[in-house]
Order: structure tokens, then sequence, then C-alpha cells
């Protein structure tokens, strides 16, 4: 008897661990099976621990508030599945972090996106979805998903909201028709000097010396010129920021007139009564971002979690408070007024007014081009 059960016990572990019985269907069966036999196992105890609670990493700021208020807390009042918080402030920083730490200290990450997904992968610390446990699905934008899914076919992330690097600039000192007639130029115009700003990046700093030398980000031939823009940029900057926290602050005390941002955080400083404008230059950076899972963590319950996050009204309230877009096909959710002014909006779904960044091309550069970067940032 006791070594049929535990046969079965095993078994369903197995089911569990692959997101096909829920969490409740494990707890009831499992706990039925053991008790009529006796038995415990210890991985029946480490199965029973995880399914309280699932760990979340996050840009902070008022993107997780937004997320923690209309997603997380209605979600453990209905579950009674705590989500513990941890934040960052450069995901580099947190695969690095990943990569050193045991499967299932870190489970799921609010990540940048298929660019981000692909260093993921070539770690080998991703999960693998099933999507039948998330139903919700269905209304997540195709053009979001199908990017991943050329990376992996079963895919371990489910894009969330997305938006763009636009150039945000004071309205007291740059007038709209200004920038729309320098665009991208205005990082690089000496009139600015000292009152530049940027995202401490490399992908962003390469990306907006690339477009000012006429060249694509994603396929650039003379990397010379870009790196000499992206030190003409340098030299004009009064700092580069290295949060939205930090970017909103710079803008709104009026320390930078002029600097890439964030669409999401101009929303906010916009929407607070400040002077601030923003545009999308032709070929700006366009990303987007996901709940990525990772190996090791409980399966069922983050599935779940994913899922309650996705549906509609939970997703729009947390576009509208972070100020991002949602990943939800607006052909077939209605979506806010709100969300529909929000900049980066896409009312047709295709995404084709987007450019994103090609993951394959810009993981093939990152080590060189991230050491270069480097250098430059320290004065090189």
């Amino acid at each position: 008897m006791k070594i049929s059960t535990t046969k079965r016990l095993e078994r369903l572990n197995e089911r569990y661990g692959n997101g096909d019985v829920s969490r409740r269907t494990f707890l009831t069966l499992t706990a039925a099976a053991a008790a009529s036999a006796g038995l415990s196992t210890p991985w029946m105890g480490r199965a029973l621990a995880a399914a309280t609670e699932v760990r979340f990493d996050g840009w902070g700021g008022v993107v997780q508030e937004a997320i923690d208020k209309y997603a997380f807390q209605p979600y453990t009042q209905k579950t009674g599945i705590k989500v513990v918080q941890g934040t960052f402030g450069d995901e580099d920083e947190v695969i690095t972090k990943i990569k050193t730490s045991k499967p299932g200290d870190f489970q799921v990450i609010h990540s940048s996106g298929v660019n981000y997904y692909i260093k993921y992968v070539n770690a080998g610390v991703n999960a693998e979805i099933n999507e039948a446990n998330i139903p919700n699905m269905v209304n997540v934008l195709e053009p979001m998903i199908e990017p991943f899914r050329k990376i992996t076919p079963k895919i371990g992330a489910v894009p969330y909201d997305y938006g763009t690097t636009g150039i945000a600039y004071n309205n007291k000192v740059i007038s709209d028709d200004e920038a729309r007639e320098k665009g991208v130029g205005l990082l690089f115009d000496q009139k600015y000097a000292g009152k530049v700003g940027g995202y401490a990046d490399m992908t962003t700093r390469v990306w907006y010396a690339a477009l000012q030398t006429g060249q694509d980000p994603n396929n650039i031939q003379d990397m010379d010129a870009v790196w000499a823009k992206v030190r003409e940029n340098r030299d004009l900057a009064k700092k580069f920021w290295s949060s939205g926290a930090e970017l909103m602050d710079l803008l709104s005390k009026g320390e930078i007139v002029v600097t890439d941002a964030w669409s999401g955080r101009v929303a906010a400083l916009q929407q607070q009564g400040q002077p601030i404008g923003y545009i999308d230059p032709k070929g700006s950076y366009a990303w987007m971002e996901d709940m990525l899972v990772l190996k090791g963590s409980p399966m069922a319950e983050c599935e779940e979690m994913i899922n309650f996050m996705l549906e509609p009204a939970t997703s729009i309230a947390v576009a509208e408070g972070q100020n991002y877009p949602p990943s939800l096909d607006p052909t077939k959710v209605k979506l806010t007024e709100k969300i529909e002014k929000l900049p980066a909006f896409d009312p047709t779904g295709s995404m084709n007014a987007l450019t994103f960044a090609d993951p394959v091309y810009w993981a093939n550069n990152e080590d060189a081009w991230s050491k270069q970067w480097d250098r430059i940032s320290k004065g090189a």
C-alpha cells in the first residue's frame, strides 16, 4: 500500500511541477493520499512551503507601486498567497545574482523584453510556462509574444506592458516646434551644454548615437562614428541618470532641460502639471516588459499570479497606475481613454509604428559594446 501511494505522490508532484494540476488540486490530493497511508516525503514539505508565497523582483518606484496596489494585494486577498517583493535598478545586476543563487531564490522578474530574455535563456535559468494555465494570454498582443517564441518555442515569459524611450524636454526652455525640428539632435545640441541628461545604459547611448549618425541601430555599419557621438553626448551631459525616480527628479527640478526618457515617467510628470514635452522621433527606442519565470519557481502559483495580472480589469488598473500601455490587444479588449492617450500607445495592436531592438544582433555585440561604453563613461 505504502509503495503504490508513494508512487502516486511522486507522479502527482511531477504533474504539479509541470503545471498540469493546480495548487489546490495538488494540496488536496497529496494531503488525502499521505494521510491515508501515513506517509511523509521531503519534497512534500518543500512543495507545501513554496505554495504559500511567490517571490517577485521589479523596478520599484511608481511602476511597482501600481503593480502592488492593483495586482498583488488583490491577488493575495483572493488566494492567500503572499507576494514577497524585491527591487533592482539595473537588470544586468539581478541576472548576475540569479546566476550565483540557488534555483527558487528568484522566481518572477519584471524583465525588459526579448533583448534581456535571451540573456536568461543563454544562462539556462528560464523556466517553461504551461500556457494552458494562463488563459488570459488569449488577450495578449501576438506581436509582443512572437519575438519570445522565436527564441524559445515554449516560452518562459509573458509580455505585460510596453513603452518608448523618446526625448523629453522642458517646455519653458524648448518649444514643441524646436523639439520636432531637431528630434534626436536635441541630445547633441551645444546650446544646451550642461543641461543635457540621459539614461546611463549602453543600449540607449549607442541607439541614439546611431540615429544621430543616420544609421539603423539594428544594423550599425560605422561604430567609430557612433562612439564619437557617444563621447560628444557625454561631454554635453550634466548627468546620466540610473532610475526612473532620478529622471523625474532631474526634470522636475530643471537641472536638465532635455534627455532621452521613459514614456511612462514623462506621462507621470505631465499629470503632475510639470512643463515637460515629449516626442518619439523616427526610430526611437521602443521596448516591452514581461513577467519572466525562473527555474525552481512554484510554477502553478506563478502562472496563477500572472493570469490574475492579465485579467482586463487588473491589467488596465495597473497600466493607468504606472502610465505604460498594457500588453492587452486593443482590438479584443476595450481600454480606457487614459490609456489611449498614453505616450507610445498603439491603437492598432500591430506594433508596426514601434522600433524594437533585434535581440540576437544586440546580444552578439553586448560584451564588446558594454566594455567600450564603460571606458567612455569613465572619460576615455
